[in-house]
């Protein structure tokens, strides 16, 4: 069987990507997804079961039950059919050259960072970005390779990480722009123009795995690092977190307090007030406030977080 559109995805994002070509350019031939066996073995932040796009909108829904796209049953689905054109939305996995070679117009994702591709490469790049405190993303749309993120771009668009952005927010901005560049693609697809831009001026940097225990918040670091960090891993990720003892604190949210105030009878870490149940805690530069988090036990003025 020929596929036409197909789109590769995991994520409540890929099933916002489906319904708005659905609803806005046309159709989506296929979904492919993991079974959800693969949870067990795999870290993925954001998940969403798709197969209830076929009842919406009578998408057929392929479940691998392997994240890499390598199990026997896949490869056997991938070599007896063939594909137009993918687009890859919340697939944090490489996709398989054997794979690729089946779209005849090829398969495009998305990856960005404060610079231009082959800059900021590798993992979790919207994460970085506001741990990093970033102040824009530019997001490209491109064709993949084997390689992770090469600079075959179609096209990009930028767009601005402001002081009160979360990972979420940051998600919503993605959203918007990918559906942009989709709608360019699906255009050009259409006309038989797709053009990439392979030649490039920036250089190559990359961006590391990211894991839950690299949340862990540190009150001597600076304010503005511990802030980054809070509304970098927010949920829908697993969160910023820290120790009352050997109770762990999960924080969701915080924003700067103050850095003027005399807190110097304060350890860095100590609860120095408790106003409407959120925490003012002393940093190595000032104070944050802790707006949500939780915690197994009360949290009181005079406590230690480490």
């Amino acid at each position: 069987m020929n596929y036409g559109l197909v789109v590769f995805g995991v994520k409540d994002t890929t099933a916002e990507i489906v319904t708005y070509i659905e609803k806005n350019i046309g159709k989506v031939d296929l979904v492919v997804t993991i079974h959800p066996d693969v949870l067990a073995g795999n870290q993925v932040s954001g998940y969403q079961g798709l197969s209830w796009l076929t009842d919406v909108y009578k998408i057929p829904v392929f479940e691998t039950h392997s994240y890499g796209l390598k199990d026997e049953n896949t490869r056997k689905f991938f070599e007896e059919n063939t594909f137009e054109i993918g687009i890859s939305m919340g697939w944090q996995r490489l996709i398989p050259g054997e794979i690729l070679n089946r779209f005849r117009h090829g398969v495009f994702g998305f990856h960005g960072s404060c610079g231009y591709l082959p800059f900021g490469r590798g993992r979790s790049p919207l994460n970085w970005s506001v741990i990093s405190g970033d102040s824009r993303f530019v997001l490209n749309l491109f064709q993949y390779d084997e390689g992770a993120d090469s600079p075959n771009v179609f096209a990009n668009e930028m767009f601005a990480i402001n002081p009160h952005d979360t990972i979420r927010t940051l998600q919503y901005k993605n959203i918007l722009v990918s559906k942009r560049l989709i709608a360019r693609l699906l255009q050009a697809w259409k006309q038989g123009e797709i053009s990439v831009k392979k030649d490039f001026r920036d250089f190559d940097s990359w961006y590391g795995k990211r894991t839950q225990a690299d949340g862990k918040l540190d009150f001597h670091d600076r304010t503005r690092n511990l802030y980054n960090l809070i509304r970098g891993v927010t949920a829908p990720f697993p969160g910023a977190f820290c120790f009352c003892g050997d109770e762990k604190v999960t924080v969701w949210e915080a924003h700067p307090f103050d850095e003027m105030l005399d807190f110097s009878m304060y350890a860095p870490g100590e609860i120095i007030d408790k106003f409407d149940g959120k925490l003012i805690v002393r940093t190595v530069d000032g104070s944050l406030l802790l707006d949500k988090w939780e915690c197994e036990k009360e949290l009181m003025p005079g406590d230690i977080l480490v």
